[in-house]
């Protein structure tokens, strides 16, 4: 349930009342973990994947409401704005035309209060903050334009600029900075209830970060650029029988030696910052670590590319041996190759499994069927890249639909999506997770997204949609298939680790 898919009358999902009692559901529900999509704000395209900051989170997420319990806000000031015509859709556009405005009669009221562990926010952040509310700062004096076309001494970040930058955009700047503390407040509010609830949060990281953002403006050192700070090749994934020009996603690729002369500094300090927010961290598109697909950056396409070498194991035992123990899922799921299942063997992090794609006729060794499974593993029914459980028994090759049914017994009277997940809950994954979309039992129209396409991210849940008689029958399948919560959610160890 992403973050965004929550009820409100605000146009968006937000960290407050509605976050709140979903984790209640949750808890009744006798669930363990709540996973959700990348929180950074988001860029054009509003992709959580595709964000300005690895360490900001994103302003449409913060409670309005909660504002006004503090004093912040007056209701007077939100509540009776048009936020949107559809309660089941996410209107972006009008968001980024409302949203900022009310954030800044809040962070202007807060300057009257200045709470006091304001400072203390200021000194513990100070490593990222600076750089990101400047950055946010000058794009809005270009007009929102992107990094790669800002004048060359501001994108170079010459340093007699940014002092007159600093300056002239002082108050700017300065709202960008109080809008991420009223950010990080809620959020820890947010997951200390979690905590109280025993619902662990899982969290996702993408491997890579946008073009347009303050991580590669800030640490140019760390990407493969030319001397004019312009990517000299970019990530993507290379022609298959999906697509014939695969997929050019266009966001630098990281400069490994570099990273690795510094002990991978910058992932360290981004890994560690992710789980302040999260319990669990889900690392996107896993097998970038061990091989990586480059394109010219000039290319229009991604038939051009080819692969080069990842840093491998070695990264994630530098990651153990600076951080510690941390919870990790490998996204590896696509065409894998024999370096990268050794890769995830070698960490002990648990794969990802994912039922909709063990009915493919054309593939038989895939490793999804659940009879394959090891334990140390996470099965998903489907993700946020796929359709509904029922989207996909509508839309599938009837084939794979037949396989399905045939395999995982299915019954149109108890519900495809019930015996689906079924199939999931009953296998020996050590976690199971289902899209609320389908729990609900709701078709293509409730996707959260389609690969390469536009438009996504906008599916909501209604009031009212998560029912108590939903959270029963899901606590009773929970004891049925011996999935309740052990323990409690900070103590609580779950994956095997070598």
């Amino acid at each position: 349930m992403p973050i965004a898919s929550l009820p409100s009358r605000y146009g968006i999902g937000t960290m407050g009342k509605a976050a709140r009692q979903f984790i209640d559901f949750l808890s009744e529900a006798r669930q363990t973990y709540w996973q959700i999509l990348p929180i950074g704000p988001t860029s054009y395209g509003d992709s959580p994947y595709s964000s300005f900051s690895s360490y900001a989170g994103n302003p449409y997420f913060i409670d309005l409401d909660d504002l006004a319990e503090e004093g912040l806000l007056k209701k007077s000031e939100y509540a009776h704005e048009n936020w949107g015509a559809d309660p089941g859709r996410v209107d972006y556009g009008l968001l980024y035309q409302k949203r900022f405005s009310v954030l800044r009669r809040a962070t202007d009221r807060m300057a009257q209060v200045q709470p006091a562990e304001y400072q203390e926010f200021l000194n513990r952040e100070k490593s990222w903050l600076n750089d990101y509310a400047m950055f946010m700062s000058i794009k809005q004096k270009l007009g929102g334009k992107a990094l790669n076309q800002w004048p060359k001494d501001l994108r170079q970040r010459d340093p007699e600029s940014l002092r007159g930058i600093k300056r002239e955009l002082a108050d700017e700047i300065t709202f960008w900075i109080r809008v991420q503390y009223l950010f990080f407040r809620q959020w820890q509010k947010l997951r200390d209830y979690a905590h109280s609830r025993n619902i662990q949060i899982i969290g996702d990281i993408p491997i890579y970060v946008a073009a347009d953002s303050v991580d590669v403006w800030a640490n140019p050192g760390q990407f493969q650029l030319d001397q004019d700070g312009m990517p000299k090749e970019v990530a993507g994934c290379p022609p298959d029988g999906f697509s014939a020009d695969g997929q050019l996603w266009g966001n630098p690729l990281f400069d490994w030696d570099a990273m690795k002369k510094d002990g991978y500094s910058w992932w360290i300090k981004r890994i560690r910052h992710q789980m302040r927010f999260y319990d669990v961290l889900r690392i996107d598109h896993f097998r970038g670590f061990a091989s990586y697909y480059a394109i010219p950056a000039r290319d229009s396409n991604a038939r051009g590319g080819r692969w080069r070498k990842g840093p491998g194991l070695e990264f994630f035992e530098e990651v153990s041996r600076r951080i510690g123990k941390v919870d990790i899922i490998a996204e590896d799921l696509g065409f894998l190759t024999p370096d990268v299942i050794q890769m995830v063997k070698d960490t002990g992090y648990p794969g990802m499994k994912v039922l909709e794609f063990a009915f493919d006729t054309r593939d038989t060794g895939s490793g999804y069927l659940p009879h394959t499974y090891a334990r140390n593993c996470v099965v998903y029914a489907g993700t946020h890249d796929n359709d509904t459980i029922n989207g996909w028994m509508k839309n599938a090759p009837k084939s794979s639909v037949r396989r399905a049914i045939e395999y995982l017994h299915l019954d149109p009277k108890e519900g495809y999506h019930w015996g689906m997940m079924r199939g999931a809950y009953e296998s020996v994954a050590d976690v199971a997770i289902m899209q609320v979309q389908d729990l609900l039992g709701l078709g293509t129209e409730a996707r959260t997204n389609i690969p390469s396409t536009t438009g996504n991210w906008t599916w909501r849940c209604l009031p009212g949609q998560l029912k108590k008689s939903l959270a029963r029958k899901l606590a009773e399948w929970m004891e049925l298939y011996g999935r309740l919560p052990k323990q409690s959610a900070q103590d609580q160890t779950v994956f095997y680790h070598q």
